[in-house]
């Protein structure tokens, strides 16, 4: 059986597993502050181009939009996001339930308009009843996207443009940052996510770790105490040196990029395979995640060969299916879809 229903179906990067095993009976102090989580805070810095940046070490995405969010507003304050934003649509109402609202706006492709963030916010605030609603504080975005779409830099500029002059916090969720970061067409670099996000996170769990995501906020006056917020809310590894070491790993050597060009290559050869067959994708997706409307005839004969999601419910005659690739899908694998097309 063939598998492209999501980016973490493997479990890690054989070079991660090597390094966990190499330093599997050493003794480190506990909670992420042991060598091997500093080495990867000074490598991530490095990369970042700002030795001020704060980073932690969360677990998961969910768990990390949570905490994030959750620690960044107060009171009434409230998320903007995309409708097809993650924090919105799959994450069963985690965000709601830290007290905060996920307002949502129209977005196309997966991506929020700076012009559209504008025209709300400029709404909002010449509502003389704004006191009564909950109340923009931070927008939300994802690169990529849930469609595989990728912000341009000067789109990304317009967005952190107007939440500076409406003083919101911008949160990136980078679940799947290695892949965008390296697709074809992207002028997005993670400096300049570093220069425009007040936070965001570098996703490890889809893109080659057992698990983990490197949550960075430009500098410790973001969040105050966010060490001691994490514990509290039940976030903290105590084996902490369990996420150091891989993300020590990952950003030696360029690993985590050549991870996200391995997905991003699968995922160009499968969709060169479905457009051969005449299959058109439903929107200019370059990352590792791709999506065609197929007839249902055709789907059924895929699902017998190989797993995957639709995107959406089943129509009458013909469905989205949505194909991902990662860092440890093969050629052969790609081959083998194609030839039963």
């Amino acid at each position: 059986m063939l598998h492209f229903d999501s980016d973490y179906m493997e479990g890690a990067h054989p070079r991660i597993l090597e390094r966990l095993c190499e330093t599997n009976l050493d003794q480190n102090s506990g909670y992420g502050t042991d060598p091997h989580t500093e080495h990867a805070k000074e490598l991530i810095r490095a990369h970042l181009g700002n030795d001020a940046a704060d980073i932690h070490f969360l677990v998961g995405g969910t768990q990390t939009n949570a905490t994030v969010i959750g620690a960044v507003l107060h009171g009434a304050d409230a998320v903007l996001a995309a409708d097809t934003g993650h924090i919105n649509v799959h994450e069963a109402g985690a965000i709601e339930a830290t007290g905060h609202k996920v307002i949502t706006l129209p977005g196309k492709d997966g991506k929020l308009a700076a012009a559209d963030l504008e025209d709300y916010l400029r709404a909002f605030h010449g509502d003389e009843n704004w006191p009564h609603m909950s109340i923009p504080a931070m927008v939300y975005i994802s690169f990529p996207t849930e469609y595989g779409t990728l912000y341009s830099l000067r789109e990304l500029e317009a967005i952190s443009d107007v939440c500076k002059r409406y003083s919101l916090k911008l949160y990136m969720d980078g679940a799947r940052l290695g892949y965008g970061l390296v697709a074809k067409g992207n002028d997005v670099t993670i400096r300049d996510i570093a220069r425009l996000c007040d936070a965001f996170y570098i996703g490890g769990t889809k893109v080659g770790t057992l698990f983990g995501e490197a949550v960075v906020l430009k500098n410790d006056k973001l969040i105050p105490h966010f060490f001691s917020y994490v514990k509290r809310i039940g976030a903290m590894l105590a084996k902490g040196r369990l996420l150091g070491i891989q993300f020590e790993t990952m950003f030696t050597d360029d690993l985590y990029y050549e991870c996200g060009r391995i997905g991003v290559e699968r995922a160009m050869a499968l969709r060169a395979a479905f457009i051969a067959k005449g299959y058109k994708p439903i929107n200019d997706s370059p990352t590792n995640q791709q999506f065609f409307e197929l007839p249902n005839e055709e789907i059924d004969h895929l699902l017998k060969v190989a797993t995957f999601e639709l995107w959406g419910p089943r129509g009458e005659k013909s469905s989205v299916a949505r194909f991902v690739t990662n860092w440890a899908t093969t050629g052969a694998a790609v081959e083998s879809l194609a030839a039963v097309l």
